[in-house]
């Protein structure tokens, strides 16, 4: 299991956040209970199985709905 967080520009609105919030839990391999997604910090917290999910597959998630990914920052847990 990781743990990561992913800058993304500026979150404008609440339902940006919830967006965002549901398509990165509708991922198999992330911990649906770990997924927060901090609107004026504009950053994604969660957790993932590496195994079944590698972390450009949930930038590119992010990135479809139409958000810019700056940077994402991964440890082991």
């Amino acid at each position: 299991m990781k743990k990561t967080t992913i800058q993304l520009e500026q979150l404008t609105c609440p339902s940006c956040l919830q967006k965002i919030n549901n398509a990165v839990k509708a991922l198999d391999g992330v911990d649906k209970e770990s997924v927060n997604v901090l609107f004026n910090s504009s950053k994604v917290k969660l957790n993932f199985d590496s195994s079944k999910i590698d972390i450009s597959k949930i930038e590119s998630s992010i990135s479809k709905l139409g958000y810019e990914v700056i940077k994402s920052q991964t440890k082991d847990l």
